[in-house]
């Protein structure tokens, strides 16, 4: 910074205000009072603290930028384009429009630069916290004496408005607990919320909040003072053991002579005329529309070029690497593309009849174990519940402030931090992250999910004590809604298996899925495990559904999840004596079965048996179509109780009599 003309600064950041102005004044929607306050700490953040290539978005060892903050995202799509990246004038010109490189908020996938998508507040905070958990296992596996392959730091401006939702507070505990020196975030203090001050409910010690979280906090009075940024920004680097914050006070909508320090600047573009006065006010010609100097677009194009050099020595480094640690590089290059190594399936369990009763959740822990050693980057754990969900891997330590090479995960009783954190587990290369609590407790959960599926990033969700055969613990925690709502989010693969082998073929399909986050849905109580010498192989999970048991000329056809199916299959048999021939579909997911193509599904539910009975101890929403109109569901259609889970079965009639009942009823 000392190197630069502090005019040419001023100039560039005063460029950035007057851009956001007009871009958001352009699409006649937005939130221009953001970029322009905060321009410049990101000022700051891209001409000199962070490590990029712009040509190079992927570059491994860059710093990860995450604009919590997502309503602001045309600042960080300026000096995107400003420094270089795959994004144009008419990209900016485009903020908001269809099918932009643009969107409103920032979106992963979209443009090279943009590492999560993010916009419900306090999301890309935690996120963060996830990266920084993936840069610290990638360090303590990957790196070696003279080779520090990975030491990136994670990177975010953060608002008022993340500070304000739990799920940062959440986030924020578990980082200072795990002591993650590699985060830094600036926290954009411009005292200003949708409905005015934040005095109005947010008057805590921020600052002291974060000391007793265990963060290194720093204070900069100034939001304009680039240089007291700066210093505090090498400050926080150059504290290791801690996470950093920095909070900067700054004026929403800084330039606007009118709008300045306003609520109306946060959420809605300044007007015609108020963004004429802002560029008069910060030297700019008021009838010129999206203005950079040509001595601004070379300042930060060359800033842009930095990492070029920065990343060629890290090539060269990693080529020596793969010299000295052949099976390590070989290994992460591996992971890093989705491979698994070969093998692999080999490890997986059989279960046998005679292994009697087997929780489904019990036989996911044996699995996750059985392929631990096969999957070294496999880590994961659970919001205070790996006794109860089975995801603790055995073998191996657990990851803390003193061991980041654990593989086990205490999330703490955090459940939207744990869903926040596994994504941005995910969005590190090679890592397969897995976070587990209880189905009811997705609930807890759903931004993270939902965020993950826009993404189709794939963190994979264990949820356990799926229906209201978990028993005494009652209506509270006995799911009825949650499985269907799940089903809801696009792109969202959930598994309900029946027995442990489609325990196993669950994992096996989560594993190689690629296209979203996986929710595997396992029950409390000990199920039979299906004797596959007799009936179809649980492979044929991977296809949703698939017929299980048939019989000679069906009339009717039996479906069911989970622990279901071990009931229908009894059922058939009772209703076969009474000379009713039924086929047992098990249908562990609607997600898949519906990519089957039509002569497949047409196979399994021919249109000719319209005679059909779903059971699912679950709401009976969305069964509707797989049953015709002549078909009848079985399922919840209120809470549960709490009692043993025989007596909850056999009062909402899960039970072979009641199910022979409603099939003669048809």
């Amino acid at each position: 910074m000392q190197k630069t003309d502090q005019s040419l600064v001023q100039t560039s950041i005063n460029t950035v205000r007057v851009l956001a102005a007009d871009a958001v004044q352009k699409a006649n929607s937005g939130h221009p009072g953001m970029p322009m306050g905060a321009a410049p700490m990101a000022h700051v953040l891209w001409s000199e603290a962070m490590n990029y290539n712009a040509k190079n978005p992927d570059w491994l060892n860059r710093d990860r930028f995450i604009l919590s903050a997502g309503h602001g995202c045309m600042l960080q799509y300026i000096y995107l384009y400003l420094t270089g990246y795959d994004i144009t004038m008419d990209d900016l010109k485009k903020f908001r429009q269809l099918h932009s490189k643009t969107p409103g908020h920032p979106e992963y996938g979209l443009l090279k630069g943009i590492e999560v998508t993010t916009g419900p507040l306090g999301q890309g905070f935690a996120n963060g916290v996830g990266f920084a958990i993936g840069q610290k296992f990638l360090a303590t596996r990957y790196n070696k004496p003279g080779f520090e392959l990975f030491n990136y730091h994670i990177y975010s401006i953060c608002s008022d408005g993340d500070l304000n939702e739990g799920v940062s507070s959440e986030a924020a505990s578990l980082a200072g607990h795990l002591k993650l020196g590699n985060i830094i975030y600036l926290y954009d203090d411009n005292h200003i919320s949708i409905e005015g001050d934040t005095a109005l409910t947010f008057t805590e010690d921020v600052a002291k909040r974060f000391e007793s979280y265990g963060w290194h906090v720093q204070v900069v009075s100034d939001g304009n003072d680039v240089k007291a940024i700066a210093d505090a920004v090498k400050k926080a680097k150059a504290e290791t053991s801690r996470p950093s914050i920095i909070k900067i006070r700054t004026h929403i909508a800084f330039g606007s002579p009118n709008k300045v320090d306003t609520a109306g600047a946060h959420g809605s573009p300044l007007g015609e005329a108020e963004v004429k006065l802002v560029k008069q006010n910060l030297g700019f010609d008021p009838e010129q529309y999206f203005t950079v100097p040509n001595e601004v677009l070379e300042f930060y194009r060359e800033c842009g070029k930095k990492g070029a050099e920065v990343e060629k020595k890290w090539n060269a480094l990693f080529e020596e690497y793969r010299k000295a640690h052949p099976d390590l590089a070989r290994e992460f290059e591996s992971f890093s593309k989705g491979e698994l190594p070969a093998g692999w399936k080999d490890k997986l369990p059989v279960f046998k009849p005679e292994d009697g009763k087997v929780a489904t959740r019990q036989a996911s822990g044996k699995v996750l174990n059985a392929i631990a050693d096969s999957l070294p980057t496999l880590i994961g754990g659970a919001a205070d519940l790996a006794p109860s969900t089975e995801t603790l891997l055995k073998k191996y330590s657990s990851f803390g402030p003193d061991n980041y090479s654990g593989r086990n995960f205490h999330f703490g009783i955090r459940e939207h931090g744990m869903g926040a954190v596994l994504n941005g587990m995910a969005l590190t290369p090679a890592i397969i992250p897995y976070g587990a609590t209880f189905l009811i407790f997705s609930e807890y959960m759903r931004p993270p999910i939902r965020l993950a599926a826009i993404m189709k990033i794939r963190p994979i969700f264990v949820y356990t004590h799926d229906s209201i055969g978990l028993g005494e613990d009652g209506t509270t925690h006995q799911p009825i809604e949650q499985l269907i709502s799940l089903r809801s989010i696009p792109n969202t693969l959930v598994i309900r298996p029946a027995d442990a082998n489609e325990t196993v073929q669950a994992w096996r399909v989560a594993l190689e899925y690629r296209n979203g986050p996986v929710a595997i849905v396992l029950t409390r109580q000990g199920l039979p495990v299906i004797d596959q010498s007799k009936f179809t192989s649980a492979n044929e999970l991977e296809k949703g559904a698939y017929i299980l048991s048939d019989v000679d000329r069906p009339s009717v056809i039996l479906l069911a999840t989970g622990s279901e199916v071990s009931l229908i299959m009894e059922a058939q048999s009772k209703l076969k004596e009474e000379g009713i021939a039924a086929r047992v579909v098990s249908m562990p997911s609607w997600e898949l079965f519906e990519k089957q193509d039509n002569a497949y599904k047409e196979k399994i539910l021919p249109p000719s048996i319209r005679k059909r009975l779903a059971v699912e101890a679950g709401s009976v929403l969305g069964w509707h179509k797989y049953v015709t109109d002549e078909g009848a569901i079985l399922g919840m259609t209120n809470f549960g109780e709490s009692a043993p889970a025989g007596d909850l079965m056999k009062f909402f009639g899960f039970t072979v009599d009641n199910v022979v009942k409603k099939v003669k009823e048809l």
